[in-house]
Formats: C-alpha cells, structure tokens, sequence
C-alpha cells in the first residue's frame, strides 16, 4: 500500500473484529513511527499499548467509573464557529443515518457513544499521554506522531480510531499504566484492529472541504 491509497483508506473505524493484533506488527509500526516529525527533536510523545486481560481490566474500570470533572482538556471549543458546527453536524447525521439510529432515540445514541469504552470492540489500544510542560507546538508534534502510526497500521492491514473522548476517564487510565497525573497528561486513545467490512458504521459517506476551501496557492 503506498502513502496515498493509506491516506485515503484510513477513517475512524467504529466496529472491529476481534482478531488478535501481533505484537511484532505493533512493535513494528511504533520502531518506524519514532522518525515522525518532531521540532526540537524533543519527541514528547509517550504512550502504552495495551490488550488481552489488562485492556479487559482497564474498560471494566471504566464502565464501573463517571467521566472525570474537570475535564482532562477541552476538545470541542471550536464548535462555537460556524462551518465546524455544521461539520460536525453533518458527520454525526451521516453516522447516525447509517446505523438506523434516529434522532429522537436517545437510549440508542448513549449506548453507541458508551462504545467509546470499549473502543468499538478494538483488540488493542495504544493509550497517549506526555508530559505537562510541553506546550502547543509539543501537542502538534504529538498528533503527527500518531498520524504517522495510524498510517503505518494501514500498510500492514490494520485500522484504527482516535478517541479523544477516552479523556474523561484521564486520571483513572494514568493511574492503572502507572504514569503520574501531576507530571503527565492524557490525550488520547488509538483503538487498533481489524474492520468489520460490512458494518454500516464503518460505509457511511463522509465529506471533506475542497482544496480551495482551506488552501491558497501564490506565486504559481
């Protein structure tokens, strides 16, 4: 698979199957993603992988828990701008629409965002967090990092989702990997595996803004 076709195959993924995910892929991947981009060369980025029982463990800690509050961090200000709202907007009709969930069903929209727990049913999940003092162009430094890694998953055959709603249980995950909430804070979840081909969820149409909608060209 080249970068392109990873590029453009790679969406968040919402239902997987449960096979396994080989450790040597994972170790792979994460040995080729430490050459991501990184300013400084400061590599904030720290994480733990994991699955099997201790992942089981992790979500039954979870489920048993309420979102922290405080929040670990804000991800949804920008919702106050217009064209992200309507973006967001229309992405959530388009999933709810292809999962047969109306919008007036509560019950069944709070079960699927409960999934988040579970990652969608994903075998592994790398777990981000990285240090307090690291700042916005740190944070930049970390999402290329994990773009890189969701990529490098693609080439192998593997899919993902990010999951920054993994958050609200922040303390909770930094205490079961052992990292310390004083020093550390938590970004987010990679769910990892393998893509339930035919689930709707994983069909639906998504859109994207045209090129010229984001990008300006000069001097050509």
């Amino acid at each position: 698979m080249d970068v392109a076709e990873a590029v453009l195959t790679r969406r968040s993924i919402r239902a997987f199957k449960d096979t396994p995910v080989p450790l040597e892929v994972l170790r792979r991947v994460m040995d080729t993603a430490r050459w991501a981009p990184s300013g400084c060369n400061f590599q904030p980025w720290e994480a733990t992988i994991v699955t099997g029982e201790p992942l089981q463990a992790l979500r039954d800690k979870m489920l048993a828990t309420p979102p922290q509050n405080p929040r670990e961090y804000s991800w949804d200000d920008p919702e106050v701008i217009p064209e992200c709202k309507a973006r967001l907007h229309g992405v959530g009709k388009a999933m709810y629409t292809a999962m047969g969930i109306g919008r007036e069903d509560t019950e069944a929209r709070v079960k699927f965002m409960t999934g988040n727990i579970n990652s969608f049913g994903a075998p592994a999940v790398l777990l981000c967090y990285f240090d307090r003092r690291m700042g916005p162009p740190q944070w930049s430094d970390v999402g290329m990092w994990l773009q890189t890694i969701m990529l490098l998953l693609r080439g192998e055959g593997l899919d993902s989702c990010p999951q920054e709603a993994l958050s609200l249980y922040a303390k909770l995950i930094k205490d079961f990997v052992g990292v310390s909430d004083e020093t550390h804070i938590f970004f987010c979840g990679i769910a990892i595996g393998y893509r339930e081909e035919e689930s709707p969820v994983n069909n639906f149409l998504r859109e994207r803004e045209p090129v010229d909608g984001n990008v300006r060209f000069m001097g050509f």
